[in-house]
């Protein structure tokens, strides 16, 4: 008499669910990544991200115009100032309402971050899908997205330990110094610096060009209007350009001379500018820059065009 099994014997075939194509445990995977993309897209053009995005640009004028205020400081011989963007965070929460102020620029670097996220997911909506450009773009997004991430723990760091917190002025030495003792550490640093003079050329390409205005709202400018941002945008992109040339060039030579000392930021950039001949003269023309760019950035916080995917 043959007895009920509860088990199959081992060798025995189960036949298992049978699914279409492109589909895991009855879910269609094309209809999730479908339903992702369309809610991204959704988020590059909603109200609150662009809310988002003009809140970040008036925190990043702001910090450029503080930034070019401290460096007019640096050319004037005060020694003791931090002309970069820590320093314009502590020299903000030394002043009246100081943390409050911090706390805002916290916010607005937030919204900026998430909203260069989202464009690095979705894309330029001014550029071909999958193509070296977009994709070059993109990554540019990611990383500004994560310089503002930085910025904003900073600013809640400071806002919470606002009497006790000092950052290093030797931290790019030190990273540096880090990277070198690493395989192949002098190559990376030296890429990176090739990178930041790689940055600083399109920045300055982009100034000269004017490609920068291409995303401005023109026709709601005035003629006086759109002269006047279009001239402090070249004169904020051109001193950008000067920084982030400087800033290369200083890696690279950390690099081949196996000195981290040679590794600077921007406040470094600044006060090296300043040790050449007629330096003092450049730096105030480069702080006006900075503070330049600032202006420039109320200006998009206004009249930028943000989504249009």
């Amino acid at each position: 008499m043959l007895k009920p099994t509860l088990f199959p014997d081992d060798d025995a075939k189960v036949p298992g669910p049978i699914f279409p194509r492109g589909r895991r445990l009855g879910v269609d995977v094309d209809e999730v990544k479908d339903r992702a993309e369309d809610a991204l897209e959704d988020a590059a053009d909603s109200l609150w991200l662009q809310r988002l995005a003009r809140a970040g640009l008036v925190a990043r004028g702001l910090l450029y115009v503080v930034v070019g205020v401290l460096a007019s400081q640096v050319a004037a011989g005060h020694d003791e100032t931090r002309a970069d963007k820590q320093g314009a965070l502590q020299a903000v929460v030394r002043q009246p309402f100081g943390r409050l102020l911090v706390l805002l620029l916290a916010v607005g670097f937030a919204g900026y971050a998430m909203w260069r996220f989202v464009e690095a997911a979705v894309g330029p909506a001014d550029e071909v899908e999958d193509t070296a450009k977009a994709r070059l773009k993109r990554v540019g997004y990611f990383l500004r997205g994560g310089l503002y991430t930085l910025l904003f723990a900073s600013a809640v760091r400071l806002f919470i330990w606002s009497n006790s917190m000092a950052t290093s002025k030797t931290a790019e030495a030190d990273w540096t110094a880090r990277v070198l003792d690493w395989p192949g550490g002098m190559w990376l640093v030296q890429a990176v610096g090739l990178g930041a003079i790689g940055a600083g050329l399109y920045i300055g390409w982009r100034a000269v060009s004017g490609k920068f205005r291409k995303r401005l709202k023109a026709l709601e400018m005035g003629p006086a209007v759109r002269v006047w941002v279009c001239g402090v945008g070249t004169v904020g992109n051109v001193a950008r350009m000067l920084i982030a040339l400087l800033i290369g060039a200083f890696l690279i030579a950390a690099a081949r001379s196996h000195d981290p000392e040679q590794a600077v930021g921007i406040d470094g950039a600044l006060r090296r500018l300043a040790e050449r001949p007629y330096g003092p003269t450049l730096l105030v023309l480069v702080a006006t820059g900075l503070a330049a760019y600032g202006v420039y950035s109320f200006a998009e916080a206004r009249y930028r065009r943000v989504g249009g995917h």
